[in-house]
This record gives C-alpha cells, structure tokens and sequence, in this order.
C-alpha cells in the first residue's frame, strides 16, 4: 500500500506543477503533499486561527519563550493559573525581580501602554483599547487606582497552592517582599510612578530577568527585535502541533499516532502478469492455427481476462506470430481479429496501437522476415474492408511520409482484394489529402501523380490523370468530336456531372486559346489584343461550343463552376484589361452559360478561387445591366 500512495503523490505533484489548473486546486494538493512529508501534522496556522485570550497570550510567552509575565491582582486574576500551568517546569528558579525581561510589556500596570501596532499585546488596561474606557479600574485619576496588589496575595485560596510545589510558594514569598519594596518607594517617586504596581524606569529592560529563565539547556534564544515586534503567538511554532480538528494540548509533546493504511480487502486475484500474458496469447495463437479453431480461439482469448491496456500487446502477439507462416495463416489472424472486435473483446483503437507497435519493431523483424511491411499492408487491408478501421484512421500517423510507402502498399492491397472502383469512393470519402502521404520533398501534384502511377494507383485521381492528359489531347486533334470521344473513353461517367472536370475542362480550353492567340506572359499580354485575334479567340470558342454545351447544359451550378474556372485563369494572367468582360459577353451571346448562373456566381461568397474581387470590378456593370434586363423581359412577360 506504501508503493501505492507513493504514486498517488507523485500524481498529485504533477498536477501541483501543471500551471493549466486553476491556482485554488494546486495549492489544495500542495497542502496535501506538504502534510503527509509532515507526517500528518497540520501547520499551526491551521489551529491557531481567530483572536486570544490575554491568558491565551500569558500562556504562549511562557511556552515559546520560557518567560512568566504575572497579571495585575486587582482585576481578580488568579496566581495559581500560572502557578499551575504544565508549561513551567519543577525546577524554575525565581528571585526578587518578579517584573523584569519582557514583563514590562506583556504585563503592563493599570494606567499604562506603548501604543499600537502589530507588535504590540492588548490588555484590559490599555489606553487604546476604546471599548474598556469606561472600567472603573482606569480613568487617568488617582481615585480609581486599584487597590494594592497585597491584598490579592491575602485573598488567594490556600487549595490553589499546593504543598509539593515548593517553589511556588517560595514566589509568593519572594513577589510579597517585592511588593512591599515598592510601597517604600514610592514615597520618593513622581507622581507619575506613584501608581500602585507600577514600573520603576530603571528596571525597564528588553532582557529576560534571571528569576523567570529556566535552565539553560530549556531556554530557547531569543532572536532580535524589530521595533514592530512580532508576539511570540505569531511566531512560527516550536513545539509539535495536535493534528487538524483537535484542540491544543498546551505542554503536551507528543506525535499523534501514525496514520495506518489498511489495505483494502478483497477475494478478487490479481490479474496475471504481462509475461504470462504473453505465454498465453502465444499458445492460443499455436493452437488456433494448428487446429483453425476459431471458436476455440475465441474463448481461450476470453478467458485470459487481459486488461484493456494489454490488448495491444496482445494483438501485436497475434500479429508477429503469423508473420512467418504461410499467407493462409496471415488471413486466418485477421479473421481472429476481426471476430475478437465483433465479440466486443477489442477495439478499432486497438487495433490500430498493435499495428503501429509492430511497425516500430519492423527493423528487427526485418533480419528475419524482409517482406515484413507488405505483411502488415495486408493486415491494414483486411481491417479495411471488414471496417475495422477507416482510410482516414489508418493515413493519420503515417503522414508527412511516415513509414513511407507503407499507406501505398495499404492502398494497393486494399485495391487487389476489393476492386478500384470500390476503393476511389471509399478514399474520395475519407477527405484523405494523399500530397500530405509522401515525403515533403515529393509533395507537389505532378511528383504525386508520378508516385501514383508508379505504384498504380493513378485511378485514385481521374481528375489529376485529365488535367495533366486532355490539354495534351486538345493540342493533338482540336476537333470536338475527338475531343469528346476521348473524355468518353477516359473519364468515368460518374465526374461528367463533377464540379473539379468541368473546372479542368474549361482551364484546359482557355489555355489552348490563349497559347494559339500568342498571348506569353508579359508585358504583351496587358496589350489590347488586335482585331484578328478578337477574331480568332471567338473562333475557338464557336468550335469547342458544342463539348461544353454538352457538359454544362441545364446544371447551373457547373457552369457556376466553368465561371469559377476563369476567373482563375484570368487572376493567373494578371487580369488583362476586358478579358474577363469578353468572354463573359461570349458565353453569354453563344448561350455557353445562363443568365442565372452569372447572377449566382455574382452572389457566391466562396473564398475558394482567388481573384473574385477584381473579377467582380471588371464585369460589376454589365451584370448590372444582365439583370436588369432580364427584369424587364420578365415584366414583358407577365404583361
């Protein structure tokens, strides 16, 4: 229980140092550790707490420092409290200077005071004090000058004293002598020492007289003053203080007993050890694929009752104990798997810590088994399609080339066991960026795409394959119907109806006219262009007409798309001065887009495709008109 409560601590002084917790809890725990290396023994500023006592304070002087301060006897107190306090040993020896060392002001006279302020101790006489004013026992005049201090003496209880004290009666002795001094000199004095009690200026002094020290390996030293002395209440405690919750017990040093921690009982056994563990998973895998009993396999792994931070271990030992077999077995280990998670015995999470625990062991499996990672490739596969893991579960902690070209051969696996179409919708899906797969160095489109096809995974990215491809082609034979026949026999039907074809579509177009009309980046292209390439540009538009037609007609939003397209390629050129506003009007005249789709583009707000605020400039004005006319057709209409 000992080792227990040292890691329950040592958690605690991690969160004590996490400067994320709020300031309240880390001083809670801090509380905590510091009690227990204190062996349970609260601060004494837990105890102490709230006002004293004058009798409270007479008791901490002669505690802390080993100092008797006797109360005035007229206000009634009693002289056997101190005489019968624990605090004074046997052996105190007291003479004739009963109000020497720091008496003076721990024990003022009625009449007197020193002031205000922290190191200053209240009593009932003192002046500042406002609420005891009105006691008759101080006014400032002769009249309410208590009676002498003698007649106390006279009055104390001869049961308050008792006989084995020997020394004690020997200070009353001593006290009534002193007292009796006083009385003759005070004859001689000034009115203003003639108060009964009272201090002679000469025997005022800051060290403890003789008579009230005990002995000299009892008497703790006395550290020098500030002039706003601190009362010895204040002080940091020198003796053991009583645990939490129970009250002083003043003269009393003894520990509080040790705090015993019991441990908890309980008939439950302990879970089996890590390496027996392992020895079982290692004989039900032995088993399993030696009897292909999956049944069996099942409920061997279910008896072993592994804690759920075991798993992955586990399953990394399922895993490395097929690596060496032969194919069938490798298959049958995924089965196992999968059917572990159907039982609810694992998770997906587990899974996934298995194989990339396995994966960190791959340099040393590697001597024995080189094909190691495409293995593990087939494993990541099968958990695919049996769903136990995603696409996007599977590319996050192998990203930035991670155990590169292990995500690859994960696809390639996937795509021999399954088909590709199935797998470019399920990867389409997971929102995967595959640039963010490989190395920094290749993550760019054109080295992706060369990756791609060379691990033949192009059909992954159709769209990339047609930007990079149909340019190519326009160039090879710009007819239509060529054009057209090749995208037929090249793109899946299903991206006819794609936002990103039509957007590679239409670039692919703008491009090849702007090669043919000559315009080069440059200082020539913000030129107006002449009549003759007016001419030539709405030529190729005219012919290419009938490929777009066919791609955009009656889908607004694709031709929101073609738009998109070229303002992109307008921003590329730096728009060049009535560009954009022509071939709006030529798409516009030869009904390549709808008015509907130049008003929607104008609305769109998407951030997507840089450059829409100059675009918007340049044809802010004829859209204005375009809807205005389309306005009035419709009022022409309606009439």
């Amino acid at each position: 229980m000992g080792s227990l409560m040292d890691q329950y601590f040592g958690r605690m002084r991690s969160l004590m140092n996490n400067k994320e917790l709020p300031a309240r809890i880390r001083f809670l725990l801090q509380d905590t550790v510091e009690l227990r290396e204190n062996n349970w023994i609260p601060r004494k500023a837990f105890i102490d707490n709230g006002p004293k006592t004058i009798n409270q304070i007479r008791q901490d002087a002669v505690k802390d420092l080993g100092v008797f301060i006797p109360a005035p006897m007229s206000q009634g107190m009693r002289m056997d409290f101190f005489l019968e306090s624990p605090f004074l040993p046997h052996r105190l020896k007291l003479d004739r200077e009963t109000l020497g060392g720091l008496a003076d002001m721990f024990g003022q006279m009625p009449g007197s005071g020193i002031g205000t302020g922290p190191g200053v101790i209240q009593d009932r006489y003192s002046p500042t004090m406002g609420r005891h004013r009105t006691n008759p026992l101080f006014n400032g005049h002769g009249g309410h000058i208590a009676p002498p201090p003698q007649s106390q003496f006279d009055m104390v209880p001869k049961s308050f004293v008792k006989s084995n004290q020997v020394q004690n009666q020997h200070f009353l002795n001593q006290n009534q002598n002193h007292i009796a001094q006083q009385q003759v000199q005070s004859k001689d004095m000034p009115p203003r020492f003639s108060k009964k009690g009272q201090l002679n200026a000469d025997e005022i002094s800051l060290r403890p007289a003789q008579s009230f020290l005990l002995n000299k390996n009892q008497v703790p030293k006395l550290q020098p003053q500030i002039p706003n002395m601190m009362p010895p209440s204040a002080q940091p405690p020198r003796t053991q203080t009583p645990p939490l919750g129970q009250p002083p017990q003043l003269g009393l040093k003894t520990n509080p007993p040790p705090i015993q921690e019991k441990p908890q009982k309980t008939n439950k056994k302990p879970p089996p050890a890590k390496e027996e563990l392992l020895k079982m998973t290692e004989a039900v895998m032995t088993e399993y694929l030696n009897s292909k009993n999956l049944t069996e396999a099942v409920s061997g792994v279910r008896e072993m009752k592994a804690p759920k931070h075991f798993l992955p271990e586990m399953l990394s030992k399922i895993i490395v104990c097929s690596l060496d077999r032969p194919d069938e077995d490798k298959e049958h280990a995924s089965t196992l798997i999968h059917t572990l998670r159907i039982e609810g015995l694992i998770t997906g999470e587990n899974f996934m810590q298995a194989f990339l625990n396995v994966l960190d062991q791959c340099p040393k499996i590697e001597l024995d088994v080189p094909l190691v990672k495409s293995y593990l490739a087939q494993f990541a596969a099968r958990a695919i399609i049996a769903e136990l893991v995603s696409v996007a579960e599977l590319a996050h902690p192998l990203e930035n080339g991670t155990h590169f070209p292990l995500f690859l051969l994960c696809l390639q696996q996937t795509a021999k066991l399954k088909d590709r179409e199935w797998l470019t919708d399920l990867f389409q899906q997971s929102k995967v960026n595959m640039q963010k797969m490989l190395p920094e160095i290749d993550q760019n489109k054109d080295r992706m795409l060369e990756i791609l096809e060379g691990k033949g995974l192009s059909f992954l990215f159709p769209l990339l394959k047609l930007e990079k491809e149909l340019l190519k082609q326009i160039k090879a034979d710009p007819s239509p119907q060529s054009i057209y026949k090749w995208i037929k026999d090249n793109i899946s039907p299903k991206l006819h109806t794609d936002k990103g074809f039509v957007n590679i579509l239409m670039t692919s177009f703008l491009q090849y006219i702007s090669q043919e009309l000559c315009m080069a980046e440059g200082d020539e292209q913000l030129a107006a262009p002449s009549k003759e390439q007016l001419e030539q540009e709405k030529q190729l538009l005219l012919a290419f007409k009938p490929v777009m037609q066919k791609f955009l007609h009656d889908h607004t939003e694709l031709q929101v798309s073609a738009l998109y397209a070229l303002q992109v390629h307008c921003n590329a050129s730096g728009f060049p001065k009535g560009m954009l506003l022509r071939y709006f009007v030529n798409f516009y005249d030869m009904e390549i887009i709808e008015e509907e789709a130049f008003l929607a583009w104008k609305e769109d707000i998407t951030q997507e495709f840089p450059g829409k605020g100059k675009a918007l400039f340049q044809v802010n004005q004829w859209l204005t008109w375009l809807e205005t006319a389309e306005e009035e057709e419709s009022e022409d209409e309606a009439d």
